[in-house]
Parts: C-alpha cells; structure tokens; sequence
C-alpha cells in the first residue's frame, strides 16, 4: 500500500493566494459600505438601502472566508488528519445564509414602499457611487476568478458568486433611481428592490450546493476521474484499476484507488511502479493527496461492495 502523497509547497501557494483574495473583499466592502451609507442616507432609495445592507452583509461575509480560507490552510493534526479544508465549505454555507436574510430584509423593505408609495431623492448621489461600486466590484470579480482558477477555493467562489450579484444590484439601483426620479415611474424604485431581493436569493440556493457537496465527500466529476483513471492506467506494470473513490475538501483532492498488480511483483518492485504512478500524478492533478492499495491480478474483493467489481481501467 501507498501511502498518502503530499504536496505541501503547492497547497501553501494555493492558501497564500486564497487569504489575498479574501483580504481584497474586505477592503472592498469596506470601501464601498461607507458609500453606500452615505448614498442611502442622502437618497432614501430602497434600491440603494437594498445595496448598503447587501454591502454591509458582504463585510461580514468577507470576514468569514478570511477565516475560513486561513483555518482551512492549517496543516493536518493529530484530531484533523485529513486537514481542514472543509472549514472553506462551513465559511461558503455561512455566506448563503447572510445572502438569503438580505434577501429576505430587502424584500420586506421593496413591499413597504409600495404600499406606502415612498419616492427616492437626490438621485445623482446614488447613481455616482453605483458607478464606483460597479468599477470596484469589477475588479475584484477580476482578481477572484485568477484565484479560483488557481486553486479551487469553494468559498472565494461563494464570494465571487456574490460579488457577482453585486454587479447587477449596482445597475439596478442606477435604473431604479433613473426611472424614479427623471422619469417619473412611480414603483420602479420598489419594484427594483424586490426583484434585487429574488436574484439574491436564487444566488444564495446556487452557491449552497457545491458547498454541501463537499461537506457530503460527494465524488469528482466523471470527466476528471476519468482522466485521472487514464493517467494512472498508462503504467504498463498495472493490470487494473477498481475502488476509485475521490472527493475535495476545501482547495485539496484526495483519492484513493485499488490496482492489480503480477502476484509475483516483490515488494520493492510494487513500490517503485506505485512511485512512478504518483509522479505521473502529481504533474497533472497537483496537490491531490493519493492513496494506493495493492491487489494481486486477479482478486476480487468482499462481494456486496458496489465499488469493488469495477475494472476502471476498462471503463465503468
């Protein structure tokens, strides 16, 4: 048996870049929700309260991925052997559920201007730091993705999701006091609002699944184990491949898979083949910790194991 195969360089660069982009939300949400608070004072716009209490809620969102990210990069210990990447998952689901009480706040706000009919002032306060909001919210989204492509982060990927949505609540908050003020189109700062108020919710139940999918170990996508499966398979020393079983947590992989092997490999030898795998490996799947076991060619393991039949190598 193999043991795990660490990468330690590789996932500190990936935490490194992971505290940045979280360290960068906060400074941007700081920036932008005095602002907002500002603009919202002076414009009474549900539009834009909607925005400030969304801005204020993604501080505090930020500050949970801060911590989220940093918790996850700690090595593993003697009680957390697998490490803490999951703590990425807890922060993204802490996230959802700041994203859906704004939602629910900003909806509440949306109806109790229409039916008191309450109009917006001062529009082009509003509409000046939207267009801020909307040039530093841009390049934040910019920086994030460069992260996330990096490595994987599901909670700077929650982040990005809602720094997404800002996008479009900056916009609609333009509108919204345009239509208001200039046009003279009674309801369409309310309205706005609760259309806002639906967006964020709908983006709070999205970014909620890959969250829980890694908290639930739930396997890799079938494309990469099936590219993992062709990479590991080229060995001409391996015989088969069966017992695949993979799952993320936080910014890491982890796999671990039986092989068939020539019964009369020695010890030395198999572990040679099995060094040589993990090579091929690590240069296309970085940072993934694998695990291998030995079987000799030919053994099938205890029946009734819905894995243990399954000749990957010949295509499941």
């Amino acid at each position: 048996m193999s043991a795990p195969h660490d990468h330690s360089p590789t996932h500190n660069g990936g935490a490194n870049l992971n505290s940045r982009a979280a360290l960068a939300s906060v400074a941007t949400a700081t920036f932008l929700l005095l602002l907002k608070a500002y603009a919202a004072w002076t414009t009474g716009s549900v539009a834009m309260l909607g925005s400030l209490a969304d801005t204020g809620l993604d501080l505090v969102a930020s500050l949970i991925t801060l911590y989220g990210v940093r918790l996850a990069a700690m090595p593993a210990d003697r009680d957390h052997r697998f490490g803490h990447g999951k703590a990425e998952a807890i922060a993204a689901l802490f996230q959802v559920g700041i994203i859906s009480f704004s939602a629910v706040g900003i909806g509440w706000r949306a109806v109790d201007r229409l039916l008191h009919n309450q109009a917006a002032a001062e529009a082009e306060y509003g509409i000046a730091v939207s267009i801020v909001a909307i040039a530093a919210t841009f390049a934040l989204l910019w920086y994030q993705r460069r992260v996330i492509a990096s490595t994987g982060s599901v909670a700077i990927e929650t982040d990005h999701v809602h720094y997404q949505s800002d996008l479009l609540l900056n916009l609609s908050v333009i509108v919204a006091l345009v239509l208001d003020q200039y046009l003279h189109i009674s309801g369409a700062d309310p309205i706005l609002g609760l259309a806002i108020a639906l967006w964020l919710g709908w983006g709070a139940w999205k970014a909620s699944s890959r969250a829980i999918d890694q908290l639930m170990d739930k396997e890799w996508p079938e494309e990469k184990r099936r590219r993992f499966v062709e990479i590991a398979g080229r060995h001409p020393e391996l015989k088969g491949i069966h017992d695949l079983r993979t799952r993320t947590s936080g910014a890491r992989d982890f796999v671990q898979f039986h092989v068939w092997v020539d019964p009369a490999m020695t010890v030395a030898d198999a572990h040679e083949v099995m060094d040589q795998v993990e090579q091929k490996l690590e240069a296309e799947f970085p940072g993934c910790e694998v695990l291998i076991h030995l079987d000799p060619e030919g053994h099938i393991d205890q029946p009734g194991n819905p894995l243990a039949e399954t000749d990957l190598t010949q295509g499941e």
